[in-house]
């Protein structure tokens, strides 16, 4: 990319306005190690008592996982992700045992500290020259079936990485969203005081 169009408000660093979220992939083989990097870094997000609930379920694209991940896909998302290196699976786990204690109890912000370990994983993988492009379009129930998920497990998201592709193998009607989204501006995210509608 060689101009970006994101501006931000504050000085911040360049890796976040940098990452973002294609479907153009090369279509390239990722090395295990190299997949397993990104969790490393998902894996030092914080989390509530520090119970760590992120669970990463992964296939690549030369493995014999492939073909059921990519067919827990909708269509729409199997029409681009079919180019990526690999698919993965973002879960957490909803109960925890507090510190000091072996029985299980609700764990409220699972989500919130996954989402956070999400976040480290997708900078991590764009800081090593990946992408990732998350996506709510998939099957739950299914996947949820196909993977063998506990039913105390959410199921978040799935995930796309793979190497930056040209926009021109997606679908003409894809093309023109091939770049980088803008931002909300910063006052309608940080409110000092009172939540304002």
């Amino acid at each position: 990319m060689s101009a970006n169009p994101r501006v931000p408000t504050y000085p911040i660093a360049e890796q976040f306005i940098e990452r973002w979220s294609p479907r153009a992939f090369t279509g390239e083989s990722i090395a295990e190690s190299t997949l397993l990097g990104f969790i490393e870094a998902a894996r030092w997000a914080p989390s509530a008592y520090n119970s760590q609930p992120w669970r990463f379920l992964y296939a690549l694209r030369d493995g014999a996982d492939w073909p059921r991940y990519l067919e827990l896909l909708n269509e729409f998302n199997r029409g681009w992700a079919q180019h990526a290196s690999a698919l993965l699976v973002i879960a957490s786990k909803t109960t925890f045992a507090a510190p000091g204690k072996t029985e299980e109890q609700p764990a409220p912000t699972h989500g919130f500290d996954t989402g956070a370990a999400w976040g480290f994983f997708a900078l991590q993988a764009h800081l090593a020259g990946w992408r990732t492009h998350a996506m709510a379009g998939f099957d739950h129930e299914r996947t949820r079936e196909t993977l063998k998920i506990p039913a105390d497990h959410a199921i978040h998201a799935m995930v796309a990485v793979g190497r930056l592709g040209d926009k021109a193998s997606l679908p003409e009607s894809l093309q023109a969203r091939e770049t980088p989204s803008p931002r909300q501006e910063l006052q309608a995210i940080a409110l000092a005081g009172d939540f304002r509608a």
